[in-house]
């Protein structure tokens, strides 16, 4: 599974309503825990972003 830091992840977007990049994947109490205290280092969700997707396809 891949991994890698927030920025480079398709879920992390801007949100205008508050000024600020956040994830767009709703994680339950349990895995919102788990990532924050470091016990599970791998999200899950994690999609690199690949801005060159679209153009490979034409």
């Amino acid at each position: 599974m891949a991994s890698g830091p927030c920025e480079n992840c398709t879920n992390y977007v801007y949100d205008d309503e508050c000024e600020c990049y956040v994830c767009q994947v709703n994680l339950d109490e349990d895995e919102l825990y788990r990532f924050l205290s470091g016990s599970n280092r791998d999200c899950p969700y994690f999609r690199l972003e690949d801005e060159y997707k679209l153009a490979r396809r034409q």
